[in-house]
């Protein structure tokens, strides 16, 4: 006798994140990490060049206009490990809003507080987090407060050490490992204080509104995007 395969979600309206292990793998998440390296190299001069002159942050940079820079990175915006779980809580109406490739060198600082994205006013917002290498304790791994995505949850303090926030989960996990969260919820990047940058490839998303609908946030991708379910995607067509 069959048994039906367990719910990913079934945890979701609870918790407000899901760990997807593997959801990169094999060759795909080597040539992922190879294209990350090679434009987040040729993107470091002008991040330094801005540190220096403060019109960059210092403890972190992010590839310019990622998924221009290479066609391996749109496919990742409907890679299916993810986006058939966003269209299954999105109802169907996923939309994409753009990405973070996001590189955080060794600080004894952190570059963000615990924080949520958005108010809940705002139509449902989820992200997906996911490590191109891997993040053990002390080496800039996401973190998240179970539950507070919840119109329910709360107050928060404002804590000194972001170890200090009350039922936080740290994740730790391997290349290939991605995040989905709910950006109503409480969430920060713990210090990287390991040997190595972390990498990271952020994906934002938000369930279609036609009063945030913008055809033009990536019109510049059209070109790459001839399929009409990634031009809906996109926000292209409706």
């Amino acid at each position: 006798m069959s048994t039906a395969a367990p719910n990913p979600l079934a945890d979701w309206p609870r918790d407000g994140y899901l760990q997807l292990d593997d959801a990169l793998t094999g060759d795909y998440l080597a040539q992922v990490q190879t294209a990350f390296d090679r434009c987040a190299a040729a993107a470091k001069d002008q991040w330094l060049e801005g540190v220096a002159t403060g019109s960059a942050p210092a403890a972190f940079f992010d590839i310019p206009d990622p998924l221009a820079q290479d066609p391996l990175f749109v496919g990742l915006v409907d890679h299916p490990p993810w986006y058939s779980l966003l269209q299954e809580l999105m109802d169907g109406q996923t939309v994409f809003h753009f990405a973070q490739f996001r590189t955080v060198p060794p600080s004894p600082l952190s570059y963000v507080g615990w924080h949520f994205d958005v108010p809940r006013s705002n139509p449902l917002h989820l992200k997906i987090q996911l490590y191109l290498n891997d993040v053990g304790p002390d080496e800039g791994a996401f973190a998240y407060v179970p539950g507070s995505h919840l119109a329910t949850a709360g107050p928060y303090p404002c804590v000194d050490r972001l170890e200090d926030m009350p039922g936080h989960r740290t994740f730790y996990a391997r290349a290939g490992t991605a995040l989905l969260f709910n950006s109503y919820g409480m969430h920060t990047s713990m210090l990287n204080r390991g040997p190595t940058p972390r990498r990271s490839i952020i994906l934002i998303y938000e369930k279609f509104t036609a009063e945030r609908h913008d055809p033009n946030r990536c019109a510049r991708l059209a070109p790459q995007l001839t399929n009409p379910a990634r031009r809906r995607l996109f926000g292209l067509e409706r």
